[in-house]
């Protein structure tokens, strides 16, 4: 059987040692800093992003690998493989970046007798990162191509996100809400409960007064979805770690669940959600 490749992007925020140990290829995307420009996940880390966010008088900004380093990517894994591999390559919801058309471009630009699959997850963050990481283990359980894009289109279906913001400032200033709902909103502490919608584009799913009723609620609806099924749960947290320990005790109450992840939102979806956010993914084993 012809040797299978996953290649994700850095915004599916796998960590390095992870990826590394199940031979995903990552091609970064960009954090601009004024005219300071870092590889996400590669000459920038979550820490350090977090950190250089609270001194910098300058707000962040992200853009796209461009298809050129997307192709740069394919060849290399060719190079590695052989013209005969079979390259999945998996990116950040095409509603929020330019990176899947990228790659797609990319794939335009390859000899047409590779085998590449482009996929747009529709998706941010682990909740793309972890269909990446169980196709990688796929591949080595010696799945075939077909097998594993099931399984990527299972995941990417099925799995449930809901996350919480510290400050309303970053979703006001990357135009997610209006000035005057995001003043009134921090007045009246109210914590609006985001989502991904079908499209892989960022919605409110509802507002409730508070964070510790916030994440009731955002418990009360995992709960429905999994009920006593095995679940694999992803804590997901911008520069809160303690937070996200709190969360991932509560789910190892609330759920049967088969696997933990506990993530570190990277520098891309940290610049649009602020330090402080924090995320429950769920999705059956």
């Amino acid at each position: 059987m012809p040797p299978i490749v996953i290649l994700t992007d850095s915004a599916a925020d796998i960590q390095p040692s992870l990826r590394d140990s199940l031979g995903i290829a990552m091609v970064p995307l960009k954090v601009n800093f004024g005219t300071e420009t870092y590889l996400d996940g590669v000459t920038i880390s979550p820490r350090a992003f977090y950190q250089k966010l609270t001194q910098s008088t300058d707000m962040p900004t992200t853009s796209q690998p461009s298809p050129l380093e997307f192709s740069e990517a394919f060849h290399d894994i060719v190079e590695v493989h052989g013209t005969d591999v079979q390259i999945i390559a998996l990116t950040l919801s095409a509603a929020l970046s330019g990176t899947h058309q990228s790659a797609q471009i990319a794939k335009s630009m390859m000899d047409d007798s590779l085998d590449i699959t482009v996929i747009d997850s529709k998706k941010a963050s682990f909740l793309y990162g972890l269909a990446a990481v169980e196709a990688a283990r796929a591949v080595r359980a010696g799945q075939t191509k077909q097998q594993i894009l099931d399984l990527i289109d299972r995941i990417l279906a099925d799995i449930q996100v809901y996350f919480l913001v510290d400050t309303l400032a970053f979703l006001q200033k990357g135009g997610r809400i209006g000035k005057a709902s995001a003043v009134i909103g921090s007045l009246l502490n109210i914590k609006p409960i985001l989502s991904l919608d079908p499209a892989g584009g960022v919605y409110a799913y509802d507002k409730i007064r508070g964070t510790k009723k916030a994440v009731a609620r955002i418990f009360d609806e995992l709960k429905s979805y999994a009920g006593n099924a095995p679940v694999k749960v992803v804590i997901a947290h911008a520069d809160a770690a303690e937070e996200a320990e709190a969360l991932r005790e509560r789910a190892s109450q609330e759920f049967m669940v088969a696997e933990f992840f506990i993530v570190e939102l990277g520098a891309v979806i940290g610049t649009h959600t602020g330090p402080g956010t924090l995320a429950v993914m769920v999705v059956k084993a």
